[in-house]
């Protein structure tokens, strides 16, 4: 029998019986149950029509109102009431709002509740995210997140895997969301259905754990069940910093059994932006030039992070923002948010023309606090850009990383970020 894949290991380590097997149906034990203002309250309706008297472990339920956060309507605002009122009913400590939160995969992690070896159930599909930090994050419906509240386990099938080894370093401009734009681009946006992306090799060394973050969040748009990266000194420093439990990194064995292999040089890729409707169609930055945008979004569960502000805001410095174009930033949490404040980030961003919000789900999903209307683009550091996905139908999405969507908003159209005019004060 051949040896087994981070996944498996994970998995098993997790499962009833002690045994995971790619192909097999294991019943699996999670460390984390992590809900929001959306899915939280179709679940909690479920775990009371159950029968279910109270959640199994409410210390390790994570409760976060992030998407119609701040509430836009009544509507949003009751969904919000009923998950706090399921928090306060039941014990949960862990229910956070914007201004004590943020996005619930970012604040997880920086909340100390995932680390090597981990798992996280979650009621949003961008529950991989917890793959950059040697863990695994699948994504359940809300039918199934009450069960798993009210047992603390789900059954599952075990996802084949596939190998991505990265070598090399990534050259100017080029970030983690360059990566997995190249790797969808590749396979399509169902090409690791059934799967779990699993990212190795010695260019790992050369990614920080924001820059995987990015990687991770959007392993679902190449249709995969879940991801993971190699633990290293890296992750386990991030584990440190935030108070997760210690464990040593998991690895694959050598003769683990992969579905499918792909190499990716990170020295040979440049800034990826994804062309409408889809994260599948890639292309490089320059093939877009000229693209006129009415408003760039920077902000997600992924790239919204200190690192993306940081590199926002290098941009903007001694620049402004073109006119006609609306340049919205989030930061993740409130802690980067503070960050952000603390480094001046927030200031430089503001100075060139920003609005920043709090940190919130809202424009990313077409919900509020940045909706395009008919006829209007925009580039955004998000993870999808379906037909309607930020606002009006008649609208488009262009996916970017952050220099690239900052560059864009001073030029007011798609530019390599290498090719804006030096700022007068740095001349």
């Amino acid at each position: 029998m051949t040896g087994l894949t981070i996944t498996e290991k994970i998995l098993a380590a997790h499962a009833e019986g002690g045994s995971a097997r790619a192909g097999g149906i294991a019943t699996i034990r999670p460390d984390v149950v992590l809900l929001n203002d959306v899915s939280g309250p179709l679940a909690f309706e479920q775990f009371e029509a159950m029968g279910a008297a109270r959640p199994f472990d409410p210390a390790r339920i994570v409760l976060v109102a992030d998407h119609f956060a701040p509430a836009p309507n009544v509507a949003a605002a009751g969904a919000i009431r009923m998950t706090r009122e399921f928090a306060a009913r039941h014990g949960i400590a862990h229910y956070y709002e914007p201004g004590s939160g943020g996005i619930e995969h970012t604040l997880l992690a920086e909340l100390g509740m995932v680390g090597h070896g981990g798992i996280v159930f979650g009621a949003d599909s961008h529950t991989c995210t917890a793959g950059a930090f040697n863990a695994l994050g699948i994504g359940f419906g809300s039918t199934d997140l009450a069960a798993a509240l009210a047992t603390g386990r789900l059954w599952l099938r075990v996802p084949d895997s596939i190998r991505v080894a990265l070598t090399g370093a990534p050259g100017p401009y080029v970030t983690g969301k360059d990566v997995i734009l190249e790797v969808i681009r590749r396979i399509g946006s169902d090409g690791a259905a059934d799967a779990s992306l699993e990212f190795g090799g010695p260019g790992v060394a050369s990614l920080p754990v924001d820059a995987r973050m990015a990687v991770a969040n959007m392993a679902v748009e190449a249709g995969a069940d879940t991801c993971v990266f190699e633990g290293d000194a890296l992750s386990a420093a991030r584990a440190a910093e935030t108070g997760a439990p210690a464990a040593p990194p998991v690895a694959a064995d050598p003769d683990a059994a992969y579905r499918a292999r792909i190499a990716i040089d990170l020295g040979a890729l440049e800034p990826i932006v994804a062309r409408p409707p889809s994260p599948a169609a890639g292309v490089p930055v320059g093939a877009l030039r000229g693209q006129r945008v009415d408003q760039v979004y920077i902000g997600n569960c992924a790239n919204g992070t200190i690192t993306d502000l940081r590199q926002a805001a290098e941009m903007l410095r001694g620049r402004r923002v073109a006119p006609g174009v609306r340049l919205v930033v989030v930061p993740a949490t409130q802690r980067i948010w503070r960050q952000a404040l603390a480094e001046g980030l927030l200031d430089a961003l503001a100075a060139a023309g920003a609005a920043v919000s709090t940190p919130t789900c809202g424009a990313c999903f077409g919900g509020h606090m940045g909706i395009l209307a008919a006829g209007e683009t925009a580039i955004a550091t998000t993870n999808r850009n379906y037909r309607g996905r930020m606002g009006d139908p008649d609208s488009q999405v262009f996916l970017a990383n952050a220099w690239v969507a900052a560059a864009a908003a001073v030029a007011g159209e798609i530019v390599p970020p290498g090719s804006l005019p030096v700022p007068a004060e740095a001349a």
